[in-house]
């Protein structure tokens, strides 16, 4: 029986968490998705590992002017069940985006994460606001680079 060195010294050393301001204002939904859950994982960071969650606060601005391309606010679908039987109820994004436009970036981001407890603390760090006002300008969010 042998004991791995690394694993057992190793300590980890205190994560501090930035905010990042994001604007949808005409940027197209999968894009913007996947820049928010690269973030929201902690890929940007040097200290990535698959089972931690050292991903930053997302903070997403202006909702409501996301950009779908082609024919989706037509053509794309969303929908909500309730469990009871004939309760499926099906909605194009064009009336999720009237109604409720966090839902659309929210559903987005949520099926890149991981499916398990960790994407769902994931999940949790980011905000979404229709429009450019948000409670969040105490923690000095940096602007998310187009890379």
């Amino acid at each position: 029986m042998y004991q791995t060195t690394s694993m057992l010294t190793k300590e980890s050393a205190p994560l501090t968490r930035k905010w990042v301001l994001v604007d949808a204002a005409g940027q197209p939904l999968g894009r913007l998705a996947s820049k928010i859950a690269y973030v929201l994982q902690g890929k940007h960071r040097s200290s990535w590992t698959p089972h931690v969650d050292s991903g930053d606060y997302v903070v997403v601005i202006n909702s409501k002017n996301i950009s779908l391309t082609g024919n989706k606010m037509e053509q794309k679908k969303y929908y909500r069940h309730s469990g009871y039987p004939g309760s499926l109820r099906e909605f194009t994004a064009k009336e999720v985006l009237e109604t409720h436009p966090n839902r659309v970036i929210q559903n987005a981001v949520r099926l890149m994460l991981p499916k398990s407890k960790l994407g769902r603390s994931m999940l949790s760090k980011m905000k979404i606001y229709e429009d450019s006002e948000h409670p969040h300008q105490a923690q000095q969010p940096q602007i998310l680079s187009d890379k």
